[in-house]
């Protein structure tokens, strides 16, 4: 899939959901669609944020988790009551990092910082948060990282730092350009992978507390929202590594091993149950853990890392059992309580870092849904800090290629997340056709898919 022009369709509410075309009275999202279900979770989570409180702070690991997948809907969304949401926060933190400095978890939020950066440019957002960053990165981290005097405050010494570290600071080099942030993330990845990962297994333990570990039936414990942290971190971590970095290959094989490991191990539900190596010991789905999981992979086959032949029924099947977790009024069940290790879970259960893995994974499955369909796929973004106007232009050979059209007038323009039909208008050199075009008003930070395909 190629990007055709940086543009976005808006529309002025996204809650179009809820309208109905003049013709055949269908609904611009259906019910079962992949955006209609992140729209119905996230927007539960934030109404119950404001109607019920904060459990935890807003500058909680917990908080921050939801962040990144709040800020992958936000883009999707095409409705600035998402990023205002995301900015509120922000402004609430002064954007400031949790209490401990060099605490992985206090700093997740930093994630979110240096995304609403990009977008809006605001040297206020990450003021704070890189100066933390500037500290981290002259630090030796020469320290061993076995579980004791409070390691957890000062290293990556359990396998949720490697989803709220390193993250935080690759998308600082992402805002900022400076590759010492990315760089020292890098390094310390290394330094927990050495210590925490099993190459036997292809996984990864906890922390030191679970090496001798075992589970009712003798296997090791390996926790699937541990290792959902560690396979969504690296993706995360993977996608502001440039493809020239001497590290790039490294992260990719341990990507590879992890995602094969993982998907041998997924059940029959279509999850990945609390316990890895031990399904039946807590045997119901658990949807954090499955969520991050859940979404490497797809980001994985989405950016040709893993082949979709093999992975596209693991994620399908993963994607299915989210979904089958949300309750009717948009809360997201069978999510495990904060913890440390394989624990019980039913289908009232639910927090907000199990949300943010939803929708991470949902915005990577609606990007491979894309790959299914027969037609041709634009992809739109606006990367401007305000609301843009252009044309989208595709040219007619590449229309005639995949749809193997002769006129324009057989073609059809739909905006893929929505489904609503976008008015199109046809090219000429002289009397020969030379491709179409149709306009979109692009939010800021968002990005826009649209199908051409014939009537």
């Amino acid at each position: 899939m190629k990007k055709i022009l940086f543009g976005l369709l808006f529309f002025t509410q996204i809650n179009l959901l809820a309208q109905t075309k003049s013709s055949g009275k269908r609904k611009l999202l259906a019910d079962d669609s992949i955006c209609y279900q992140m729209k119905k979770v996230a927007d539960w989570q934030w109404q119950n944020l404001e109607t019920q409180g904060w459990k935890n702070p807003k500058k909680d690991w917990t908080s921050g988790a939801m962040y990144a997948g709040m800020m992958a809907w936000a883009k999707l969304a095409n409705d600035e009551q998402y990023y205002n949401k995301l900015k509120r926060v922000g402004a609430d933190n002064k954007w400031d990092t949790g209490s401990y400095r060099y605490f992985a978890d206090d700093y997740c939020v930093g994630q979110l910082y240096s995304q609403l950066y990009t977008v809006y440019k605001n040297p206020e957002y990450i003021r704070k948060f890189k100066a933390l960053a500037d500290t981290i990165v002259t630090l030796p981290h020469l320290e061993s990282l076995e579980w004791k005097n409070n390691i957890y405050t000062r290293e990556w010494a359990w396998c949720d730092a490697m989803f709220m570290g390193p993250p935080a600071l690759g998308y600082l080099t992402q805002a900022t350009g400076d590759a010492k942030y990315l760089n020292k993330s890098i390094e310390l990845w290394w330094k927990s992978t050495a210590y925490l990962y099993d190459k036997d297994e292809y996984l990864f333990y906890r922390d030191s507390r679970y090496f001798n570990k075992k589970e009712k039936n003798g296997a090791k414990v390996f926790w699937s929202r541990g290792n959902g942290w560690v396979i969504g971190g690296l993706a995360r971590l993977l996608s502001v590594t440039p493809e020239n970095h001497p590290q790039r290959n490294k992260l990719l094989k341990l990507f590879t091993n992890m995602a094969s490991k993982l998907a041998s191990l997924q059940q029959a539900d279509g999850s990945w149950h609390a316990s890895l190596l031990d399904p039946e010991s807590y045997p119901t789905k658990e949807t954090s853990g499955t969520g991050f999981i859940c979404y490497a992979m797809a980001w994985g086959i989405n950016n040709r890392i893993i082949p979709a032949k093999k992975y596209k029924p693991v994620v399908s099947k993963a994607w299915d059992a989210l979904k089958s977790a949300v309750h009717p009024d948009g809360k997201l069940g069978f999510v495990q309580a904060q913890g440390a290790a394989p624990d019980k879970v039913g289908y009232e259960d639910t927090d907000v870092f199990g949300v943010g893995a939803f929708l991470l994974a949902g915005s990577e499955m609606f990007r491979l849904s894309l790959t299914q369909d027969n037609g041709l796929i634009a992809e739109a973004y606006n990367g401007a800090s305000t609301q843009a106007e252009q044309t989208i232009k595709v040219a007619w050979p590449r229309i005639v290629k995949k749809l193997k059209v002769k006129e324009a007038s057989q073609l059809i323009v739909r905006n893929a997340a929505t489904g609503e039909i976008v008015p199109l208008n046809t090219s000429y050199e002289g009397e020969k056709i030379t491709g179409i075009h149709f306009n979109a008003s692009l939010n800021a930070g968002t990005n826009q898919f649209f199908e051409i395909n014939t009537k």
